[in-house]
């Protein structure tokens, strides 16, 4: 007999449907919201304990394309591998869902959630987590305390919770949070950039480039929204699921200990050994030191009186090391390595060390070090992907690809493929960057992270050594962005926090979040919490510690930026705007101008017809420069099918609220200019044409149209408007 529990939260109704399918499974759920049905289970071994001290979890995520009516592409028409959309959402699913597993639970356990439904509007992230979430809580595993995921928006300045994913393109920020009633898990954010228009003057317009960055407090408040959405939500869910829930399962939670008696005489015998080890385990993420202090141990007659196992003295040492960690940095302030709390790892920076690339740059910081390599391409040489919910296929224009071998570590490993970890690592750094590259921008751009040498964030190293990159490879970029890692730790209700944490920090913290950004704000933001809780003051004071050491580090960029001395491999590009009107004459008829100039200079031209804007590249630079003069005169000599507005004023023809019928005389992104009964044009925004949010104006608007047009804004040479329907 299946249960049902319905739920209204957000304005949305959503429908759990419990032991109705997959009912083998210790936990299994269909999960519905519009169109969108997910299958989530959940099995546990309880009979197969491993001997290790970790839970083994294994979280899979995925998407059928008979979910949107649709064929696998490509030459086998079976799905195979995982996407990266659903690698990385299997891995926000295990970093919010694995803090749930009580210390002990050592029983193979699989979180698998499969997308039978799509629907393009609904948020799969988040309706993946919230339906395994559901499987796990009603299952009979010992847990009893609900998660799910929230997404908040900022649309025209308002917070909104859990857009339709066609909203989220209209908003300038991404912020992804799991958590329970009382308690956040994992954030993840990132910045949206958008292009708004200044007007000059009727006939030319200039677009300005906004990365959106969020500062510390607009940040803080936004996750405090967040929190009032989990509240709501995981309250409303546990109430609901209990009808559900199975009968839980005794389950034996092994109990990884070892004497107190073994601990306090390696704590009172070596003390000074292990302090030692640490600092050299500081210089490195696989550092031996700890073993051999172990092995001398073992080597006492105590232990060999006592017959102590090697791996019963190795784990003393291990429990007093993180013990001495922990106290240097609450009580003494000071960190393994010698540095103050708030102290940034002495950085060294070189760029175009690669004569054959397009751009690198070399990013080193203390021991971790990042080769990005930038290469530039055609605006068709992108990565082409499906995603589940679109018809077509979409061409990804900015790509960085993020690689840890082995040797980065000192591990003698060779190189396979690429893991979780380096996608999600690699989806970080590019959340951070891609939003200060100009929207306007429509050539490909692949930037590769070797990871040469890794003691604590190297992801953030790539952000910075990957912002340099663009940089040097003559991207146009908004502003430097640099990343820095944080960590945390608390004893005994004090706590301290850490700017630019090394892997022992972070293997012995209570927290680990990742900050990038530009001097104006934060860009990507990603944080998993062990603490189970923060408050939102001290996450606040840890925001405004990383904008220090941001700050400092983009003095650094800055002026490393300053020295860049560009590639000989870098292609030579120039690029302007003429007239949109004039774009025609430029390509001629049947593109015979265009032609004609791209033989006579040996060079590639690209042109934008509403922007009006050119770009021309070609290895030599005398001819790029002519091609663009030729291009320039002809624009210029050419005449203008319509009456130039420059020649108008527009005060003595138009009053504030006439109202008027106008012509479309042509479409843009950002708007549609409408030929006006008087003579000239003025400009009808897309937020002026309709009540309702209008996507794009070529949905609404075609050339040619009359539309009954109401003046808002007169000056001498330029016209604002309205439709009258408003």
């Amino acid at each position: 007999m299946s249960t049902v529990c319905e739920f209204e939260l957000n304005k949305k109704q959503e429908i759990f449907e419990f032991s109705k399918v997959a009912k083998q499974a210790n936990g299994s759920v269909l999960a519905k919201l519009g169109n969108a049905v997910v299958l989530a289970t959940v099995v546990s071994e309880f009979d197969n304990p491993v001997s290790e001290d970790f839970t083994p979890l294994t979280v899979q995520y995925v998407e059928k394309t008979y979910a949107a009516a649709k064929l696998p592409g490509g030459f086998f028409k079976r799905e195979s591998k995982p996407s990266e959309f659903e690698t990385l959402t299997s891995r926000v699913i295990d970093r919010s869902l694995r803090p749930l597993f009580p210390k002990g639970y050592v029983y193979p356990t699989t979180i698998t959630v499969i997308v039978l439904s799509a629907d393009k509007e609904v948020d799969l992230q988040a309706l993946a987590l919230n339906a395994a979430n559901a499987a796990l809580y009603t299952s009979n595993l010992p847990i009893k305390k609900s998660v799910c995921g929230v997404r908040v928006a900022k649309i025209d300045g308002e917070y909104v919770a859990n857009p339709k994913m066609t909203e989220l393109e209209n908003s300038t920020l991404d912020l992804y949070i799991a958590g329970s009633k009382d308690e956040l898990l994992m954030i993840e954010m990132k910045a949206i950039s958008s292009s708004d228009m200044i007007e000059v003057d009727i006939e030319a317009f200039t677009k300005v480039h906004n990365t959106n960055e969020m500062n510390e407090e607009q940040l803080v408040e936004a996750i405090a929204f967040a929190q009032e959405i989990l509240l709501e939500a995981n309250t409303t869910y546990e109430a609901g699921f209990e009808t559900a829930c199975k009968e839980m399962k005794e389950v034996e939670l092994v109990e990884f200990t070892i004497s107190e008696e073994v601990i306090s005489y390696v704590r009172d015998n070596f003390s000074s050994d292990i302090t030692e080890a640490i600092k050299k385990l500081a210089k490195s993420e696989r550092a031996t030191e700890l073993k051999d202090v172990a092995k001398m141990i073992s080597t006492n007659s105590y232990c060999e009186e006592n017959e102590i196992e090697f791996s019963v003295i190795y784990e003393a040492v291990s429990i007093v090391k993180r013990e001495i960690v922990r106290n240097m940095i609450v009580s003494d302030k000071v960190r393994a390595d010698g540095r103050g709390l708030k102290d940034v790892r002495p950085i060294s920076i070189e760029t175009n060390i690669l004569p054959s690339a397009h751009s690198s740059c070399l990013f080193t910081r203390g021991e971790t070090q990042a080769l990005v390599v930038g290469t530039l391409g055609g605006p068709k040489d992108g990565q082409m992907f499906e995603k589940l919910t679109e018809k077509s296929t979409s061409i990804e224009n900015f790509m960085l690809h993020y690689n840890f071998p082995g040797f980065s570590v000192g591990e003698a490993k060779p190189m396979f493929g690429v893991g979780r970890r380096e996608l999600g690592h690699g989806n970080l750094g590019k959340k951070a960057l891609e939003a200060t590259i100009d929207n306007d921008y429509a050539d490909t751009i692949r930037l590769v992270s070797e990871i040469l040498e890794s003691n604590g964030s190297s992801s953030m190293a790539t952000v910075c050594g990957g912002s340099l990159a663009l940089k040097a490879a003559g991207v146009p970029i908004s502003d430097l962005v640099a990343g820095v890692a944080m960590g945390m730790v608390v004893e005994k209700g004090e706590y301290s926090v850490l700017t630019d944490i090394m892997g022992l920090e972070d293997h012995d913290g209570d927290m680990d979040f990742k900050v990038a950004g530009t001097n104006k704000g934060i860009t990507a933001l990603q944080m998993d919490i062990k603490l189970g809780g923060i408050e939102l003051s001290v996450l606040q004071e840890a925001l405004l510690q990383a904008k220090e050491g941001r700050d400092h580090i983009l003095g650094l960029m800055h002026t490393a930026a300053e020295e860049i001395i560009p590639s000989e491999a870098l292609p030579l590009i120039e690029q302007f705007a003429i007239d949109p009107s004039k774009i025609m004459v430029v390509i001629g008829k049947a593109g015979s101008t265009i032609k004609e100039i791209i033989e006579k200079f040996s060079v590639g031209i690209d042109l934008d017809r509403d922007s009006g804007t050119v770009k021309v590249s070609g290895n030599n630079k005398q001819n790029v420069l002519d091609a663009c003069e030729h291009i320039k005169t002809i624009s210029n000599n050419a005449v203008s099918r319509k009456q130039p507005s420059k020649n108008l004023d527009f005060e003595k023809l138009y009053t504030v609220d006439d109202v008027l019928m106008a012509k479309v005389e042509r479409i843009v992104d950002f708007g549609a200019f409408m030929a006006l009964p008087k003579g000239g044009e003025g400009l009808l925004h897309i937020s002026k044409i309709s009540k309702e949010r209008v996507k794009n104006v070529s949905d609404v608007l075609t050339v040619g149209d009359e539309v009954e047009i109401k003046v808002l804004k007169v000056t001498k040479d330029r016209i604002e408007l309205a439709s009258n329907s408003i």
